[in-house]
């Protein structure tokens, strides 16, 4: 771990105090992420939050931890049953597209893999082992064929969302997997065997599990009783992560979770996304209408993650012109490299990489401040380009400048692979388009101008020869 690792901390949701971070097992996190529920394509409010969480999974690599993150996929639930029944098939055959479209998504957005990606319907023995657990202690009872929680048997119940005990619903029930504060009932855990619905034969007779028993016994099968950080967005805080806290910890007699982390909402044009508004938007529509995946993961990341983040046509073509300032910068740092130049060292330059790498650490120890750690780096582009305007450097200064970029963006992810191996093939381009313009052979130059124009290549003519951008 790095020497300044442990000055890191997180706003802990059930605190609501930013609490310095330590790990129960030393130089490990494990940490459990709320993922989608699988009944239609995510949209991009879903990946704000799981941006969100790869940039803390990201930085706590950077700092020297080693991560295990599960990500559940909720494959049961009352959504996916509705839908499955409209269209006439089964909750597997309806699924498993969205489950296919969500990783290509992940990808697309730069999204590293975590660890485990558990299905709720291969764990249902470990529910049934967790509800049989809460029946012995008490903590349940059955009505009408399904198994309910008792919430007023549960002393700490509301720590999390702020609920007071004289707000909970004593003795009344709740079937519905998704309900609001002011709604606090006993929820299930259990739900009895209804007509043309998928069940699964058990102790408590044929049934599905309620949404809260999933995570609780998939998180407990991956990473234990007790384990460090677990996320999800705000709308999780209430009824979902509360449910969580009182069927695990009544059922294991330890604590949950040492700290919750919670991402803010994404709202579209200042309202809630909701398809009935017209406003409701997948990440396959953004890149439809245009949006280069770079830029749409640069505008996720930029705000704070417990701030709310308003999507806007104007939003993302500011968040598209930054991302190009970033892949400017590593596009010219590249050409320096590869001219091999022969200079002084520039001390200068050395000053301010040194500056920002500690600028960056110590905004994004406070708990993940990303619009100031994006501040520092766009400082550091700016001061770092005078210089380069008034000074050559040597090939190995540049390289130093260009590992930064690269460690720095280990965490905010904007610099794709695939993109940095396209840089070889456009010099190639620009070099023919140098010659044949030599050669005076001006039709091929303008041919591949225009190709490179085609694919979004910008090219400018100047002192230092030929350079390139992407629009």
């Amino acid at each position: 771990m790095t020497q300044a690792a442990n000055t890191l901390q997180f706003y802990n949701t059930e605190t609501k105090r930013k609490e310095p971070f330590t790990s129960i097992e030393p130089g490990h996190v494990r940490m459990y992420t709320c993922g989608p529920t699988v009944y239609d394509f995510a949209h991009i409010g879903n990946y704000r939050a799981y941006v969100f969480e790869d940039v803390l999974r990201r930085y706590l690599h950077y700092r020297g931890y080693r991560v295990t993150q599960v990500m559940n996929l909720t494959d049961v639930e009352d959504k996916i049953i509705r839908r499955a029944q409209e269209k006439g098939i089964t909750i597997f055959e309806h699924t498993v597209p969205f489950i296919e479209a969500f990783f290509e998504d992940l990808d697309t957005l730069n999204i590293e893999q975590a660890e485990h990606y558990p299905r709720a319907t291969d764990y249902i023995p470990q529910m049934l082992e967790i509800i049989r657990t809460l029946r012995e202690k008490d903590y349940t009872y059955e009505r009408d064929g399904s198994i309910y929680y008792r919430i007023a048997k549960f002393q700490s119940y509301g720590r999390l969302s702020g609920i007071r005990p004289d707000e909970v619903k004593s003795g009344a029930r709740i079937d519905s997997d998704e309900y609001e504060k002011d709604d606090a009932r006993d929820f299930v855990l259990w739900k009895g065997r209804k007509e043309n619905e998928h069940f699964w034969e058990s102790e408590f007779g044929p049934g599905r599990p309620g949404w809260h028993i999933e995570c609780s016994a998939m998180s407990k099968e991956f990473l234990g009783d007790h384990f460090d950080i677990h996320t999800g967005g705000e709308d999780n805080i209430f009824p979902h992560h509360e449910n969580e806290i009182a069927q695990s910890e009544a059922a294991s007699g330890v604590k949950f979770v040492n700290y919750w982390l919670h991402c803010r909402h994404l709202l579209v044009d200042g309202e809630k996304m909701a398809k009935s508004k017209g406003n409701f938007f997948t990440l396959r529509d953004l890149i439809q209408r245009g949006h280069h995946p770079s830029a749409i993961r640069y505008f996720l990341v930029a705000s704070h993650y417990r701030s709310p983040l308003n999507l806007s046509e104007e939003a993302l073509k500011a968040s598209h012109a930054a991302w190009t300032r970033i892949m400017d910068f590593h596009t010219r740092i590249v050409e320096i490299i590869q001219r091999k130049v022969d200079a002084p060292r520039v001390e200068a330059l050395d000053a301010e990489w040194k500056k920002f790498v500690t600028q960056f650490e110590t905004h994004m120890d406070d708990d993940l401040d990303t619009p100031r750690a994006l501040a520092s780096l766009f400082d550091f582009i700016k001061e770092s380009n005078k210089i380069l305007d008034a000074n050559p450097i040597a090939q190995s200064q540049a390289k130093q400048l260009l590992d930064t970029l690269k460690r720095v963006d280990t965490v905010i992810g904007v610099i794709k692979e695939e993109e940095a191996l396209l840089d070889e093939e456009i010099e190639q381009l620009i070099q023919l388009r140098q010659d044949a313009r030599k050669q005076k052979k001006f039709a091929l130059a303008d041919k591949i101008r225009d190709e490179l124009a085609n694919q979004g290549i910008i090219l400018e003519d100047t002192r230092d020869g030929v350079r390139w951008k992407r629009r």
